[in-house]
């Protein structure tokens, strides 16, 4: 009877999952116990879910944050275990009351065993195949107990049989008793392991082949992950190789931005320097002779003193006629100076600082919106902004509108001649002189009317001849001032004239991004292509040729120095941003004094 409760209390410390003795016990909510290793296993078999469902009842328990350590543990169960982990065993042969402790435990004999009794049992040929487990095994749960299964009813019989359709162990008497109807079928237990077994084979064999077909497929994973680890490791090798260089390219290119400032600024420095140099000699020459004539004690009495002190009065004199210092040239110089300003690049699209430009002074807004149609500088040093919606807005250097004249003509050219005269071309292509009263005079010129010439453009040269150019004809007319019909004809072959400006003995043609030099014959000498949107030109009291370039969508302008050969020269103003306007026409001309004139349809620009 003893035997027969241990195998029931060996059998009931058994974990379900792995059949081995229980450890860590964790009860679920329907009241089964598991091992939590075994819990941990399952869980993990559902992937991310959390609630767990029992092998046996297939009840679900919720699991919080997938940790199984925070269900309940099975306390009664774990103090059994350990009770029975304390508990000697005895061996099941010796008949003395004073039980031998047992060493070995026989799986198939279902006995414990002592020293002797292992001893005698070994030499026993027919027990020499048995399974034979030592004590400390059985004590350590290395080893779990598998004797016979006894039956609960009929504890002295082994469960030698098994139902199929019950799922169930039985003895041989519960067999004929319980499962001898029809639709139960019986086999030996033995068979059923054996069988259990196989299908555990094959399942393991089937597990073994999905795994590593699965492992395959993690090598080949990793195989993917390793080319793209190499083309890491590659992009990053070549990031750094063109880190480098750009780092050197960078470097070099700080060193031409502060060359380029350094160059500005010394040019201006210098100026400055000869300016106070210039003042200084002044300065030491009248102090050297006012010394001579008025630091004297004695009156000169003889003729050689009186002629010497007349011309040392005489040379103070002229020194004292000189002008005053004009506060204006180095004020000028310095402007020049002040203005230069580095801008930084706002993207990193080209791998540069930025540029080095030219401030604007004065950003002035034009009394009527949209429509400045003209520009030219005045014979007084100012500049004429003409409006197509009438009127002609006189603006001095430093930005300040001194008048407006011609309010009732719409403006779409506007020049002047040698004395002082207005020539205006208007909306109708006609062309108006006016004398300096704004009288008009009766001169009457035959240009092409709006229809046939298109839209026009005037400018006038040193011989006081008067230019206009036609945009769908595709050619200039020249009239003298007198008036009549066209002296002669430029044709302009493949270009449309859009800007003309008077330049020597030549004209300058502007006509989308290309500037022409062409001579008064029609023949074109030299030619300059832009990348902006619009390129204008006009030229500069150096008798050199500055040009616009307008990035019109974008809205920056950039002002450049040509030579007369439209060889570049130097950049003035580098992509200053501009308010963008809506209609794509602008002029540049430059005042006497030096300042650029740049002008949208709505704005006008100053730059020193």
């Amino acid at each position: 009877m003893a035997d027969s409760l241990k195998n029931v209390i060996a059998q009931s410390l058994e974990c379900p999952v792995c059949l081995n003795t229980f450890t860590d016990p964790k009860i679920l909510s329907c009241s089964h116990t598991y091992c939590k290793a075994c819990l941990d296993n399952l869980l993990e078999c559902h992937g991310n879910d959390q609630m767990l469902r029992c092998p046996v009842c297939r009840a679900e328990t919720q699991v919080s944050n997938q940790d199984v350590s925070k269900l309940p543990a099975n306390l009664a169960l774990r103090s059994l275990i350990e009770d029975v982990k304390n508990h000697y065993q005895f061996c099941s042969i010796c008949k003395s009351e004073d039980k031998t402790q047992a060493v070995v435990y026989c799986q198939d004999c279902g006995k414990y065993l002592c020293i002797t009794c292992h001893n005698t049992h070994s030499l026993w040929r027919d027990f020499i195949s048995h399974d034979v487990i030592a004590i400390s095994e059985i004590e350590s749960w290395k080893v779990s107990v598998r004797g016979y299964r006894k039956c609960r009813k009929h504890p002295k019989e082994d469960e030698e049989c098994f139902c199929s359709d019950c799922r169930r162990f039985a003895c041989f008497r519960c067999v004929v008793m319980e499962h001898k109807d029809e639709g139960h079928r019986i086999i030996e237990a033995a068979v059923y392991e054996s069988s259990h077994m196989k299908s555990i084979e094959v399942l393991k064999s089937t597990a073994e082949k999905k795994r590593s077909c699965f492992q395959k497929y993690v090598d080949f994973i990793d195989e993917q992950r390793e080319r793209v680890s190499n083309v890491q490791k590659q992009c990053t090798d070549d990031i750094n190789k063109a880190y480098e260089e750009s780092v050197k390219q960078l470097t070099k290119k700080k060193e031409i931005l502060i060359g380029e400032v350094k160059g500005k600024t010394e040019g201006v420095e210098k100026e400055l320097d000869e300016l106070k140099k210039s003042a200084q000699e002044h300065i030491t020459h009248l102090t050297n002779i006012a010394d001579v004539v008025t630091n004297r004690t004695k009156i000169p009495l003889d003729m050689d003193a009186l002629a010497a002190h007349d011309t040392l009065r005489q040379d103070l004199q002229e020194a004292l006629k000189q002008e005053d210092p004009d506060y204006k040239q180095p004020m000028q110089s310095s402007k020049k100076g002040e203005s230069i300003i580095f801008k930084r690049n706002g993207g990193m699209e080209e791998l540069t600082l930025g540029k080095i430009v030219n401030g604007v002074a004065k950003s002035i807004a034009l009394p009527s919106k949209d429509s400045m149609n003209a520009m030219v500088s005045t014979p007084d040093g100012r500049m004429a902004v003409g409006c197509r919606t009438g009127g002609v807005e006189i603006f001095s250097a430093d930005g300040q509108i001194k008048q407006t004249v011609f309010k009732h003509v719409e403006i779409l050219g506007v020049g002047f001649l040698s004395d002082d005269r207005y020539v205006i071309l208007d909306a109708s292509n006609n062309i108006t002189l006016y004398t300096l009263e704004y009288t008009k005079l009766k001169v009457r010129f035959e240009t092409l009317s709006s229809v046939e010439g298109g839209i026009a453009n005037l400018t006038v040269d040193d011989d006081d001849q008067i230019y206009v150019s036609y945009w769908n004809a595709q050619k200039i007319q020249v009239f003298s001032p007198a008036g009549g019909k066209a002296i002669w004809e430029i044709p302009c072959d493949g270009y449309v004239p859009v800007q003309i400006t008077s330049y020597n003995d030549y004209l300058i043609i502007a006509s989308g991004n290309t500037i022409r030099l062409i001579d008064k014959q029609g023949d074109v000498k030299y030619e300059l292509a832009k990348s902006g949107d619009f390129v204008r030109a006009v030229v500069s009291q150096g008798n050199t040729i500055l040009t616009a370039t307008v990035k019109h969508d974008e809205g920056f302008v950039s002002i450049d120095e040509y030579s007369n050969e439209l060889k570049h020269v130097q950049n003035l103003v580098g992509d200053y941003k501009i308010e963008k306007p809506e209609e794509a026409w602008y002029y540049l001309q430059q005042y006497k004094s030096g300042e650029i004139a740049f002008c949208t349809p709505d704005r006008l620009y100053i730059f020193y």
